[in-house]
């Protein structure tokens, strides 16, 4: 065989992929590791999906995802024109960075937060100012963030925040919008299960992208759905930008279903919340340190502080978090909300470690 040789880009060649969670295939597992809701998705969307009618795959999908999208502006009080649909929020992301980032135009993130952000700059070969948060503080942002932004073309606030789960106050962000000269894009994917969110900041602010996903709350991580939601004439720009049919057919309908039973959702947030407060007081029995969490996830630091122990010896019994490896964040694991009888699980693994 010939000698391979390169021809992707050096950037390409030189860059590390997005690393997803896990999805292993253990026996009799405990999966507490990718933020997934343990409820299953409102009953309307498996209606929608019975009532599909199949014949129609042969037909491309509305490339617009109008009806998705019309439903998308009724639930938060935006016009049609100010919404854009993607597969996944990852997809609005990758719409965004190509948008808005360049070698010439960096982009600000938060430190630690999700970490496909860095991936997507280093696509579009631009700059990446790391913001860090003060971990004495229950990882809050510094008071000079728009100092310390300064430059870029956009800053990505992640509310509440991942992997840590805390929130910002929204006063904080309305002045960062207010101030900023740039685009400040609001990663909300944990928004629903926090005490406030952003959306309303559109209304007021033209340089604001608000973002969501389906993952979480609607339950719906398999299906791939995601959403922002900005001034329109934004909207217009990240239209010019995704792929052509982004939204398949039957993602479209079964999303919307999801999106316009606010009914459902609100009584599945209710038991996700109470089920996070029932696990963080077993952890603090523990002795395990909690950041104060606003989304279906808490970032806990085990009495020894060692996260990389604690996560082989859940692994080593069929329960799976996450562990992000470093300095500050090596101390800590990320537990996502599991339902009663896999929290309890965690916790009974958790006694036999720490006994």
């Amino acid at each position: 065989m010939k000698e391979y040789k390169s021809y992707f880009r050096s950037t390409v060649d030189a860059m590390a992929g997005y690393a997803p969670g896990e999805q292993p295939k253990m026996l009799d597992l405990v999966k507490l590791n990718t933020n997934e809701n343990p409820f299953p998705p409102a009953p309307s969307v498996l209606g929608a999906l019975e009532s599909f009618d199949s014949s129609m795959l042969r037909r491309y999908p509305d490339p617009m995802a109008d009806s998705l999208c019309s439903a998308i502006a009724e639930v938060n009080n935006v016009t049609r024109n100010m919404v854009v649909a993607g597969n996944g929020s990852d997809d609005i992301l990758t719409m965004t960075f190509r948008a808005f980032t360049a070698p010439d135009k960096p982009v600000a993130v938060l430190e630690p937060t999700y970490s496909l952000y860095p991936v997507l700059a280093a696509m579009q070969e631009a700059p990446v100012i790391k913001i860090k948060l003060d971990e004495n503080n229950n990882f809050a942002m510094p008071e000079d963030i728009l100092d310390q932004a300064a430059g870029a073309n956009i800053l990505i606030i992640t509310r509440p925040n991942a992997p840590t789960g805390n929130s910002f106050p929204k006063e904080n962000i309305r002045k960062i919008a207010s101030e900023f000269d740039g685009i400040l894009f609001i990663d909300e994917a944990y928004a629903d299960f926090a005490d406030d969110n952003c959306m309303d900041l559109v209304h007021e602010f033209s340089n604001v992208i608000v973002s969501r996903t389906s993952s979480k709350s609607l339950a719906l991580a398999g299906l791939r759905f995601g959403y922002a939601v900005a001034h329109p004439t934004i909207i217009e720009g990240l239209n010019k930008l995704k792929d052509s049919y982004n939204m398949d057919m039957i993602t479209q309908k079964l999303a919307e279903a999801a999106i316009r039973d606010q009914e459902y959702l609100q009584t599945t947030l209710a038991k996700v919340k109470k089920l996070r407060s029932e696990l963080a007081c077993e952890l603090e029995k523990l002795n395990f340190t909690l950041i104060p969490s606003q989304s279906n996830f808490i970032f806990a630091a085990p009495p020894d502080k060692d996260g990389a122990r604690a996560f082989k010896f859940l692994r080593d019994h069929a329960v799976i978090v996450r562990y992000f490896p470093g300095e500050v964040t090596g101390q800590y694991l990320r537990i996502t909300v599991g339902t009663a009888a896999q929290n309890q699980r965690l916790i009974t693994v958790l006694k036999e470690l720490y006994k």
